[in-house]
């Protein structure tokens, strides 16, 4: 395939895998706008937030995007970009204008070369994999779901496990946003390297994204090694797990000592996909239809929990399977739930989950989710959560419509005495002078908002208490 650059004459241009996703070409701004109140409120995916915007619009440009940027600012109206709603915070929410991202999608350029991808800010997770799948590239780590838009995984940390790649944004080489003034911004590490530092991770906070660039590789195998094994045989041995695997993860089973442990680690193939019968099995039947119908049954009747528990933990039996990175780092996720997580540093991440192992044992709480446990190295980018330092993270999970107040407040305490960062998309109660304390760089990312939205068009609640102002 014929190398492109990412200038601004080639950005529009249609590319080989841009086809299997949506490309755009040049023409005159022409926004879609939507009556809101025919459509009712915004949801997200867990239903725990809702918004009622003056109104809503789906530019499919940039020239769009600033349109409908100035448009609101002379109306007075704030601003939010919403992706697919994967985040479980009110980070999106507003009243005033939101954008939506259905049609500012596609591939922009490819340059193998390089080794970068540029692609629309609202092009799905999912849509992007397939497609560099299908150039022969792929990214280098991935989170464990893809039905995030490529803005809203970036912006709000998502991030996968890894010793030495976590993060979808560390891998991000350049960056393009609208400004609160209307007007684009291009960054990197050479071009606006102050906003490059904080963008990549910006929370909606300094513009609405347009594009990203991402650094890719050639397609790659990987072989997952699923295998059980105990809780405090996991611990004991989690320092070498993490330094023995490329990527390391675990889940444990509340209310028992069982875990599910998983290493995936590159391979010379060939290639060895779990079979169709044992795929469907372990993905559809255990790990979403059984287990809906078992969160709904401890949901009514929460005593049949641990035995619950119990069962679903020795359900899961060993497995190797060797297929391509998006294949195997994702799974499918039907099941709907709220969520906490918060990164804490990797060393204490052991006492950090006997901590809350014990918590669960001496309480009434009853868990009906696995609590999955991963790692980053640390990153330079001001308000990822693992800026600075080499992070574990830790994620409790509950049944959507679960009261889940108790069990994430017993977790958060944990968490907050390990000096715990919370993920900028899932629920926690942090404010920004707590922020401030556990972020380093928070008053460099602070700084640079000041600048490129001094009036706080984009901002919301949500932003005014993690970031203050």
């Amino acid at each position: 395939m014929e190398s492109r650059s990412t200038s601004e004459n080639s950005a529009n241009r249609p590319t080989g895998p841009g086809a299997a996703v949506r490309t755009r070409t040049a023409r005159r701004p022409r926004l879609r706008w939507r009556d809101p109140g025919a459509q009712g409120p915004w949801r997200n995916w867990a239903g725990n937030v809702a918004a009622r915007p003056a109104r809503t619009a789906a530019p499919g440009s940039a020239a769009e995007v600033a349109q409908v940027v100035r448009a609101a600012a002379a109306d007075g109206l704030k601003v939010k970009a919403v992706g697919t709603g994967h985040s479980f915070t009110a980070a999106a929410a507003t009243d005033g204008v939101l954008i939506r991202p259905d049609r500012l999608t596609g591939i922009l350029a490819l340059d193998r070369a390089a080794g970068t991808v540029t692609v629309a800010a609202g092009t799905p997770m999912r849509a992007l994999n397939a497609a560099l799948a299908r150039a022969g590239l792929s990214l280098t780590n991935m989170g464990d779901i893809m039905a995030q838009t490529v803005a809203g995984a970036v912006s709000t940390g998502t991030h996968g496990t890894g010793r030495a790649s976590a993060s979808i944004a560390a891998q991000i080489t350049a960056l393009e946003l609208v400004r609160a003034d209307g007007t684009p911004l291009r960054c990197s590490r050479e071009e606006n390297p102050d906003v490059f530092a904080a963008a990549r991770v910006g929370l909606g906070a300094l513009g609405v994204l347009t594009s990203v660039t991402f650094a890719v590789e050639p397609v790659f195998l990987l072989t997952a090694r699923e295998e059980p094994m105990g809780f405090e045989r996991v611990l004991a041995e989690f320092d070498e797990h993490v330094a023995g695997n490329e990527h390391f993860e675990f889940y444990w089973f509340p209310h028992t000592s069982n875990c599910n442990t998983k290493r995936n680690n590159r391979s010379a193939g060939p290639a060895a996909p779990p079979g169709l019968l044992r795929g469907w099995l372990d993905d559809e039947v255990l790990s979403n239809g059984a287990f809906k119908v078992a969160c709904s049954v401890g949901r009514a009747a929460p005593a049949a929990i641990p035995a619950i528990a119990r069962v679903s933990s020795r359900a899961l039996s060993a497995r190797t399977y060797t297929d391509i990175p998006y294949k195997v780092f994702t799974s499918p996720r039907r099941v709907r739930f709220v969520e906490m997580e918060y990164a804490v540093p990797r060393a204490a991440a052991p006492a950090a989950l006997r901590e809350l192992k014990a918590a669960v044992d001496r309480s009434p709480l009853r868990v009906s989710f696995p609590v999955e446990v991963r790692t980053a190295p640390a990153d330079d980018i001001a308000l990822s959560t693992a800026s600075g330092r080499d992070s574990a993270y830790i994620a409790v999970h509950l049944y959507r419509g679960t009261p889940h107040q108790a069990y994430f407040g017993a977790v958060e305490r944990i968490m907050v005495a390990h000096g715990g960062r919370p993920h900028w998309g899932k629920l926690h109660s942090r404010d920004a002078e707590y922020l401030a304390g556990v972020y380093p760089r928070f008053g460099e990312f602070t700084t640079v908002r000041d600048r490129l939205d001094p009036d706080r068009v984009f901002g919301n609640d949500y932003l005014r208490r993690v970031l203050g102002g």
